[in-house]
């Protein structure tokens, strides 16, 4: 029966390395969106900082070719910030498949984790009839016996 068991526990194992690779790349997934969330806020609070320089200036006077500087900057700025969101949304769909296929192989693991213990529970079951089966034959030889040794002990008396 080790045969059948062998291929078993061997593919438990192989899915069992396939999850947590799974599980180590969504981690991955996780922290490089983490990673992109906090370059996001970082562009935002230059953003918000930058013009609100701007509007200082802006208040006080400021000159044409440092109008036009803090309107490039700002405007690049605002691309990034808009690449910053994209990148994050691409990646949160990575992490949304990595979740998918951590969650698949885990699915995979207890499928196969059940049938080993279903085959366990049926060779066990298995045992206790044969088990059963000895212990019955052996109740019926010896009361077999005990009843041809009292028909021999009945017979002696007689005579």
């Amino acid at each position: 029966m080790m045969t059948t068991a062998s291929p078993l526990h061997t593919l438990i194992e192989l899915t069992r390395e396939a999850r947590d690779k799974a599980g180590q790349l969504l981690a991955s997934e996780r922290r490089s969106e983490t990673q992109l969330t906090t370059q996001l806020q970082t562009l935002n609070h230059y953003r918000l900082e930058y013009a609100g320089r701007l509007q200082q200036l802006l208040s006080t006077g400021i000159d044409p070719a440092t109008l036009h500087n803090y309107q490039q900057f700002l405007g690049s700025l605002d691309a990034s910030i808009t690449r910053a969101r994209q990148a994050i949304d691409q990646q949160q769909q990575r992490v949304s498949a990595g979740q998918q296929h951590w969650q698949q192989q885990q699915q995979r693991l207890s499928s196969y984790s059940t049938l080993t213990q279903r085959r366990t529970a049926a060779l066990q079951r298995q045992t206790q009839r044969q088990e059963l089966r000895q212990s019955d034959e052996l109740t019926t030889n010896a009361l077999a016996r005990q009843g041809v040794n009292g028909l021999h002990e009945h017979e002696t008396q007689e005579r």
